[in-house]
């Protein structure tokens, strides 16, 4: 019995999870979705049931070729706001039941109407119902890297997609090209067509950009295979996979920074193959605002999206909690932002992070800079 068929166990039917491959690209237009559509073909070649549940062609004469010869499945029509668009439709895929089913651009955001919000979502319950997927992705919708390509890119990209989705996939296949490649195909109007070309050029597909996150499409394959690797070492009880695992806390204050401290957290954990927790201390008597209590609701949904884990401790000294834990659970990496102290405050009432720091053992600090406003903001990136 394989993986992707479903079985008997004691009189039960067991229903097998349907794995997850992604067609990774650093930016639009590397060939992620063409390589999908010539994988799909390989495949069904080699007699495997495939479908197709939705492939954006973009006007790319060559995929749309590609297309050609593959079973599709109908979209479901959706009116909103007196336009009609079409969506995946998740039902008719699981109806249909194939063994794997293709899924462009997993960071959609579906239109109101729609089961999902997210089509990420769609492709969870479709997974959950036993059904193979392939699916595309460009590296500046994974959320652990919001911050990161905000700074490269002065955009704010709000189309993401937990890392837990990402970190679930069986297979990830860098999909690259050179900047210089991706230029010559964007001015030759093979990604996008008409006045969208200059505007491009001008914006989100300077060179500068493209080689930045180019370097982080490769960095996270890379990293990918390392944890494989450990994971290998881990299953097989060999000796370089018992090491001790480094184990990172996040201190987050209800502040727009405590988001950037997360995602700052949980790449040093994957890099370092550790776990990381977002750790909060309510002081008894101080209430917090509507406005700070949402943010710390958002921090405590992001961290757990990103498989971290939420500790909400209370004391009279937020210094002496966090100092505590840290001593107490064996914690080597300590994300803090910077202190929201005046020059003043810190003299007569002491440095938080210059307390932790003397009273902590063998464990580093580190201080993240709190950043101004996002420098520019996007309900959508380019793809």
């Amino acid at each position: 019995m394989t993986d992707d068929e479903r079985g008997q166990l004691d009189g039960h039917v067991v229903r097998h999870r349907g794995r997850l491959k992604v067609f990774l690209g650093a930016v639009a237009g590397v060939g992620k979705t063409y390589k999908m559509l010539s994988e799909a073909h390989r495949r069904l070649a080699r007699g495997e049931d495939l479908v197709v549940g939705l492939v954006e062609a973009h006007g790319r004469p060559a995929t749309a070729e590609l297309l050609e010869g593959l079973e599709q499945l109908p979209l479901k029509r959706i009116e909103y706001r007196g336009s009609v668009f079409r969506e995946l439709d998740t039902e008719a895929v699981i109806a249909r039941k194939p063994e794997w089913v293709l899924i462009d651009e997993l960071a959609h955001t579906n239109v109101p109407g729609t089961v999902h919000a997210k089509r990420w979502q769609s492709v969870e319950e479709i997974r959950d119902a036993g059904i193979n997927v392939i699916t595309t992705l460009n590296v500046q919708h994974i959320e652990s890297l919001n911050d990161t390509v905000c700074e490269i890119t002065g955009v704010r990209v709000r189309e993401t997609v937990p890392d837990s989705i990402v970190d679930t996939a069986d297979e990830i296949e860098l999909v690259d090209l050179t900047p210089d490649a991706v230029l010559n195909r964007l001015r030759r109007g093979d990604i996008y067509q008409g006045e969208k070309i200059p505007q491009a050029l001008a914006n989100f597909f300077c060179k500068g950009n493209i080689v930045a996150l180019r370097e982080l499409a490769l960095r996270l394959t890379a990293e990918e295979v390392d944890e494989q690797l450990h994971q290998y070492m881990d299953e097989h009880r060999m000796p370089q996979g018992k090491a001790a695992r480094d184990f990172i806390v996040v201190c987050a204050a209800p502040r727009p920074l405590a988001a950037k401290l997360v995602r700052r957290g949980y790449l040093l954990a994957r890099r370092m193959q550790g776990d990381f927790r977002c750790v909060h201390v309510r002081v008894p008597g101080i209430r917090l605002s509507k406005k700070e209590e949402a943010v710390l609701r958002e921090v405590s949904e992001l961290t757990r999206n990103l498989g971290g884990e939420v500790i909400e401790l209370e004391g009279e000294s937020v210094a002496e909690e966090i100092i505590d834990y840290v001593n107490e659970n064996g914690a080597t990496h300590i994300v803090m932002g910077q202190s929201a102290r005046s020059r003043l405050q810190e003299i007569f009432r002491g440095s938080l992070i210059n307390r932790i720091m003397r009273e902590t053992e063998n464990t580093d600090i580190i201080v993240v800079a709190d950043s101004d406003e996002d420098p520019g903001s996007v309900t959508r990136s380019p793809r």
